[in-house]
């Protein structure tokens, strides 16, 4: 099956792109933003292949405020898409075919925040799953369409979200003892 998603080699030309982005998010959410960190597959090198779309995570202190801050995004390129399923957070796109960019948004404190923190540091640390997870990603673009791809690829890794969130809650524990 032909898939409308592109998998590609991982290029350090993907944490440039970031560096970028990451300069004129910071740009237009000066007062709002906390952190700023890219995420997904593109900022993890041992998974080897990826999604050519720049993850960026926001860490905001009122994701409320926002939507204040829709007309610059437009103006950048981006896409508003509010919540996109998911309370509490803000999401835009960049791009139509191709996409270059998600940027995900979270007030400070949100625990889905730890999801995407935590999950990369896990692959950054264990390079054996990052690289396993990155052949899943080829197999599983082989074998289902465009439209079934994201769900069966989150169905088949909540196994190693899970280690990923256990890992880092144990390293935070860890930090505190020690700290």
């Amino acid at each position: 099956m032909k898939s409308r998603w592109e998998i590609t080699p991982w290029t350090n030309e993907w944490n440039q792109k970031y560096g970028i982005e990451a300069e004129l998010l910071k740009a237009i959410f000066q007062e709002e933003i906390i952190e700023i960190h890219h995420v997904g597959s593109t900022s993890v090198p041992s998974i080897g292949y990826a999604k050519p779309i720049i993850d960026i995570l926001l860490i905001v202190k009122d994701v409320n405020r926002v939507n204040f801050y829709n007309e610059p995004m437009i103006n950048l390129g981006y896409r508003v898409r509010g919540e996109n399923g998911i309370p509490n957070r803000r999401y835009f796109t960049k791009g139509d075919i191709p996409r270059t960019h998600h940027v995900h948004i979270y007030q400070n404190n949100d625990s889905r925040i730890l999801t995407y923190l935590d999950f990369k540091s896990y692959l950054l640390d264990h390079p054996k799953e990052a690289e396993d997870y990155g052949h899943l990603k080829l197999k599983i673009l082989e074998s289902f369409s465009y439209d079934e791809y994201q769900q069966e690829k989150e169905n088949r890794m909540d196994n190693l979200v899970e280690r990923a969130l256990n890992w880092g809650e144990l390293r935070r524990n860890q930090l505190l003892r020690d700290g």
